[in-house]
């Protein structure tokens, strides 16, 4: 059987067992994650590193197989059947491997993720800096991909986003929305937003924040009139902060802290946990940049916003261990799995 062909028949099988990720390898079968666990295809054979690079290659456009051989990684999109995934590729002791993740074809709303409606509030800013935080395959793409789409429901704005690669694709409702890919419509997320200020763009999402000069333009972006998204792989909104500034030569660190003190507008921290009825359900922490917080950030103190947010429930901000004995007092997930996502082992005890 050809490459396309192997790739064709193990997509089919994630979309038919509802799967979220496929990875493929050489020396191993093709395993595939369902609701948060990996389970292997036994039907197939362990695959050889020659089988493995011809698959990748079968969905790298000509002109960018280059950039694998040269960089050893590469991320695209793919659509197979109507659905599209992103896929990495990489090596693994000299030989290619691939992780393949699915992205749904519908957007879903907030309340059919289980998230909070305050995430709305959000949406109808006029400007200003959100990000939505968390570990690899928490969620953090299509949380986003709702907030967007909610803007688009309400708002008639001109949206930019800027993707490596691409991911959800967006149906225009009541926004003009323009999808710009890294490597094909635009060499670098920097020169993306550099570009946005002179295309008449009020909301900007950006993929992922990769370097300083990425999140000194999106801060700038959000002090000028924008409304900013974007995402980064940080644990909580604290130690999101204080990511952000390190990324920042010494001598900006404290010109960098006021613009974010001043742009920031929150910051939402989720992890998928298994659901006991089956597939996965968020927890979630909730920033919200008020002055308490604000002042925080400016004098260095972000050590103290996790308490800021453990008091500040009726301002809207949400506790994630709060949150995360919620889901265990409705049934939704045991103490096991919850426990061992809290950000306070000790304080998530407390609220049991």
């Amino acid at each position: 059987m050809t490459a396309d062909k192997t790739l064709s028949e193990l997509l089919d099988i994630v979309i038919a067992q509802g799967g979220s990720d496929l990875h493929i390898y050489a020396g191993g079968p093709p395993m595939i994650r369902i609701s948060g666990s990996l389970v292997a295809i036994d039907r197939y054979k362990a695959f050889t590193p020659e089988e493995t690079e011809r698959m990748l290659e079968s969905v790298v456009r000509t002109e960018r197989w280059q950039t694998f051989l040269d960089t050893q990684t590469i991320d695209v999109a793919y659509a197979h059947g109507g659905v599209r995934f992103r896929i990495n590729g990489y090596r693994v002791q000299g030989a290619t491997a691939m992780a393949l993740r699915l992205i749904p074809d519908k957007i879903r709303t907030f309340n059919e993720l289980n998230l909070p409606s305050t995430l709305e509030v959000f949406t109808q800013r006029e400007q200003g800096f959100f990000l939505v935080v968390g570990p690899v395959g928490q969620g953090k793409s299509t949380t986003l991909a709702a907030m967007i789409d909610r803007i688009n429901e309400s708002r008639a704005d001109h949206i930019l986003t800027i993707e490596d690669p691409v991911e959800y694709i967006f149906t225009e409702k009541k926004a003009l929305i323009h999808q710009r890919e890294v490597h094909i419509d635009v060499p670098d997320f920097h020169t993306a937003l550099q570009s946005a200020f002179r295309e008449d763009v009020d909301v900007i999402m950006v993929g992922e924040m990769r370097n300083y000069e990425t999140i000194s333009s999106a801060v700038t972006a959000a002090e000028t009139g924008h409304l900013v998204f974007s995402t980064l792989h940080t644990n909580n909104a604290a130690q999101t902060i204080d990511r952000v500034i390190d990324m920042f030569p010494a001598e900006q660190q404290g010109q960098v802290r006021v613009q974010l003190a001043g742009s920031l507008v929150g910051i939402f921290s989720q992890r998928l946990i298994p659901r006991i009825s089956g597939g996965l359900i968020p927890a979630y922490e909730l920033l919200i940049n008020n002055n308490a917080v604000s002042t925080l950030i400016r004098d260095g103190r972000t050590h103290e916003i996790g308490a800021v947010i453990q008091t500040s429930s009726q301002e809207g901000m949400i506790d994630m261990d709060r949150a995360l004995a919620e889901l265990v007092r409705r049934g939704e997930v045991t103490v096991e799995h919850a426990y061992q996502h809290a950000i306070d082992p000790k304080t998530f005890e407390r609220y049991l």
